[in-house]
């Protein structure tokens, strides 16, 4: 059915388009939503890339997945927006983080809420690295090419959205430890 619905699209078919936008907006919703300080912002990077999706249809190559094409597109429209904005973004210090040990079994009581929450929670530059190396497989070097920064810094920030990442942990635990106790 979905190579039916992206062949029909390749063809211009405007419903074909519009089902094809309805059937991968929740999977593009789930990726942007890791990237972004908000909704709105979310919407604006499916939005666009949609549209790259769009443009570029004929080009996909059908012995390949669709969805990794899509969600390769998706990663690059959101790096594209964080590097558009990042003027507007202040530069963090960057400095050296340590590990703290913690209880495994914290992070499997998170819910999925929890963790999109922590993830929004950290400063652009650690959230678009995080996501880039722990969830999109990217090595450093590839991260400093496409950010424009040294690969040292991106191990730095990588670190250091570890470490922010493990105290909103900590402290999660702790208010549903308190919440518990009473």
């Amino acid at each position: 059915m979905e190579k039916l619905l992206i062949q029909k699209a390749k063809n211009g078919d405007a419903k074909s388009l519009e089902m094809l936008y309805r059937h991968f907006y929740g999977y593009a919703m789930s990726i942007a939503l890791r990237y972004s300080n908000s909704r709105e912002e979310a919407c604006e990077i499916i939005n666009d890339s949609f549209m790259k999706v769009f443009d570029k249809l004929a080009q996909h190559d059908e012995s390949h997945s669709f969805k990794a094409w899509f969600r390769k597109i998706l990663v690059n429209t959101s790096i594209d927006y964080y590097r558009k904005n990042m003027k507007h973004f202040a530069v963090m210090d960057i400095e050296n983080a340590q590990a703290e040990s913690h209880d495994p079994e914290i992070i499997s009581q998170l819910s999925h809420e929890d963790i999109l929450s922590m993830l929004r929670g950290l400063p652009e530059i650690l959230r678009v690295i995080f996501n880039m190396y722990e969830i999109e497989g990217y090595a450093h070097n590839e991260i400093a090419e496409k950010l424009g920064i040294p690969a040292s810094s991106s191990r730095t920030y990588l670190a250091r959205a570890k470490q922010k990442l493990r105290e909103k942990v900590l402290e999660i635990n702790q208010i549903k430890n308190e919440g518990a106790v009473r």
